[in-house]
Parts: C-alpha cells; structure tokens; sequence
C-alpha cells in the first residue's frame, strides 16, 4: 500500500478472537480486567485505544476525539478469548495462582474466566528451561504442530463464532537466539519445520500458524520470534500484520521517558546501571542465563538508538550500561526496579538520578495487550501487512524495515502512532512546526 492511498477500512463486524500462547499472569490479568470493564466494575486505565484521545487539525479547532471514535476498532464487548499453555488451568486458576489480582474481583469475572481452558501448548523444554507442564502437543516433526496449532485457530473460531482472530504473544521468554539458515525465507522455514530444524524455537511456530491462518501476530516477549527475513516475507504474502518485540512496561518504559529528556537538554551521561527483583513465572524463567540473555539484548538496545553516540561522542560515546534481572519468589508480579544514572553537565561537573520504580508488571501490560489486539485488527482490516512499526510505542525492542534503525524515544514513537491512525483517516499529519498561528 502506498503511503499516498487512505485506505479502506472494512467495519470491525463480528466477534474478534484474541489468541494467547502463554495464559499466566499477563493473559489473565487482561482478560480479567476486560471482562471487568464490560460489566462496568472497572476503568481501563492505561488503554490508549478505550481513554486516549488524538488531535485533529489546528490546536484553535478544538477537536480532540478519543481513538475509538476516530477509527473503527472493535468494541471490546466483541472479544472472545483462547490460548495455550503448558498447564491445564482454566484462566480463572491461573489468575488465583498468579496473585496479580484481587480475590474479590476475579470472582466477579469468574464465570467467564473458568470458560477459557488452555489447549496444549507447542513447547520445547531447550527453548525455556526453568518450566515445565503436561499439557504438551505431541507431534512427529514441528510442521506436524504446526498444522495442530492451524486446526486450533480454526476450530476456535468456529466454537466461539469469531469472524476474525489475533495472536499476541503472552509466553515466556525463550533462550537467546540469532537468526539462522532456516530463518532466510519461507521455503527454508517450511523445510525446516518439516525436518524439525533444532533453531525453529515454539514461538516461531505459533507465528507461523498464526501468518498461515490469516491472523496478525504480535511478539509481546524478547524472543526472535517473528523478526526474521522467513517470517517477515511470509507475513508479507498472506497479507497479515506483524508486531513486536517484548512488552515495554517497566524499567525500560521508565528509560524511555528518562533518556529523551537528559538528550534534549545534551546532559551527559557516564553510566546507567538497572537491577530488577520480580518473583513471578517471568522471573523464574529469566533465572536461566541463556533467556536472560535475551531479555538483556531487548533491555540494552534503547539507550544506544535514543543518544545516537555517534553523533555525541564527547556525551555519550563511553557510557557504561548494565542490566540484571534477580528472581525474589516472595516479590511475585510486584517487580522492583532500581536505576542509577550518573550524568554530568556545564563545564563537566558530575550529577546523579536515582529510580526505584515499584511496579506491578502484569498491570502495566494488560492494556497493551488490548490495545495491540486492537490494532492488529483494525491494520488488516485497512489492508496493511509486514511490520507495523507504528506499534513500536508498546515495545522495547521494535522491529523496523532492514536498513532503519528502530525508534525508542516514545515520544516519537507515540506521535509516529497517532500520525499514523490521522493518516488512515485522511486527516492532516502534526508536525507541531505552529508558524501559521504567528502569520
């Protein structure tokens, strides 16, 4: 589509079925805070597409509707939900199990939350090694599992009377992973799954069903995933939407907002140190060094993308920045983030910022799961496929066409996205220049 053509959008008529791999604490958390919002026992806090807003034309025009009016999303009352997992708990235990939420608002919800069971999960215990479950696929070679997890999107739309479907990944993080031979196109993917290539990881096979079945995907963990070249181009093929990578809820949400503001005043910087403690399934599984690995990677890029060394040496061509992730069980979903940044200014003179951010991970990432089930739907239904990097807002590590650097300043991002819902709707773009107003 070129970027000159308003498109099309077909009306979100129907049901739309959010698919999870993964039903732990984000899944439940947010199919319990939207079955409570329906009912009217909560606000969706945290949501651009339910509460935010975006400018239209002159800031003298006073027009300032919220997203939901601006473009045709799905009214949540339209979600149906399914997944998989390696446990058997129905999405009502998970929750009790999670302790994200309280007692007394999942039992208002509890009725709905039991109706979704997990089907078996693809799963290799090499690919996340800190977990384990019964509730496995079994098959003779991952094309097998593949076409299993197929016939699950189709029977599920089926069972739930689903017009259409997304996948947003919820699962756990997998051991860190470059691209390989296999990852090269989608002839060599598809050999490979036929062969049970041993670097085809789970996720990479749920994102293959999903691009195979018409569903748009989107990566909510570190994982490789679907940024490679095979799954790209077939994402491209099948006319389907992709997204990703990991979730930007806490510590890096937080340098995301930090960072642009040290930049734009040309602060310098010697060193970001970032520790975390969280004691959820999450925290469990990044105790493996090879899955922290991977998180560490989507944790490290945002600094070097927002302070552009290069073209700053003198500021920021020598910062020390660590990461580390410690698995504290009693901290559960209640994640701690400690950061330390030393700075210095005018004439060099050294200064310090100290954060401690005490967030609830699973809170923070419900409502991009929403909102990314939003999206993706209404991206297909205006004819757009490949990578929607306008969605970069909600990720830490986004993906970008080859060639392009991938924005982390989520300022820019937030106006790449609310530029992006203007075009669509043959509305003016903002640049914010304001000359006209000084005529």
């Amino acid at each position: 589509m070129s970027v000159r053509e308003i498109p099309n959008i077909a009306p979100p008529e129907g049901k739309l079925g959010v698919l999870l791999p993964g039903l732990g604490a984000v899944s439940t958390t947010f199919i319990a805070g939207v079955e409570a919002v329906k009912k009217g026992k909560a606000e969706p806090i945290g949501s651009l597409t339910q509460i935010g807003h975006v400018r239209l034309g002159k800031r003298t025009e006073d027009r300032n509707p919220l997203i939901k009016e601006l473009v045709p999303l799905t009214d949540i009352s339209n979600l149906v939900y399914g997944g998989w997992d390696i446990y058997e708990d129905n999405c009502y235990d998970a929750a009790i199990n999670a302790g994200v939420l309280q007692r007394d608002l999942l039992d208002q919800v509890k009725t709905e939350m039991q109706a979704v069971t997990p089907m078996p999960a693809v799963f290799e215990h090499r690919f996340v090694t800190r977990i384990d479950g019964p509730n496995i696929k079994k098959g003779a070679n991952k094309m097998e599992l593949a076409e299993a997890l197929i016939e699950d999107i189709r029977n599920f739309k089926q069972r739930t009377g689903a017009a259409r479907a997304v996948m947003v990944w919820c699962g756990s993080t997998e051991i860190f992973q470059k691209p390989a031979d296999v990852h090269q196109s989608p002839a060599a993917f598809e050999r490979g799954l036929a062969e049970n290539d041993p670097e085809i990881a789970p996720s990479q096979i749920y994102a293959y069903a999903a691009l195979k079945s018409g569903v748009p995907f989107a990566n909510g963990a570190p994982n490789l995933t679907v940024d490679t070249p095979a799954l790209i181009a077939l994402s491209k093929a099948e006319g389907v939407p992709i997204a990703g990578k990991d979730y930007k809820t806490g510590q890096t949400f937080i340098k995301t907002l930090l960072a642009p503001g040290l930049k734009s005043r040309l602060l310098g910087l010697d060193g970001w140190f970032s520790t975390n403690i969280l004691g959820n399934r999450d925290g469990e599984v990044l105790d493996d060094p090879d899955s922290f690995k991977t998180k560490e990677e989507s944790k490290l890029s945002a600094l070097d993308v927002i302070f552009q060394p290069k073209l700053y040496p003198e500021l920021y061509g020598d910062f020390d920045h660590k990461v580390r992730i410690n698995y504290y069980p009693p901290r559960g979903d209640n994640k701690e983030g400690w950061d330390n940044i030393d700075i210095f200014g005018w004439l060099g003179y050294k200064m310090q910022i100290k954060v401690n951010f005490l967030c609830r991970d699973s809170i923070l990432a419900a409502p991009i799961v929403l909102d990314l089930a939003l999206f993706l739907d209404l991206a297909q239904r205006a004819g757009m496929s490949g990578i929607l990097e306008w969605l970069s807002f909600y990720f830490k590590s986004p993906m970008a066409a080859q060639g392009l650097y991938p924005e982390h300043d989520i300022f820019i991002q937030l106006m790449k996205l609310k530029n992006t819902l203007r075009w669509m709707k043959g509305e003016d773009l903002i640049t914010h220049l304001g000359l006209e107003y000084y005529d």
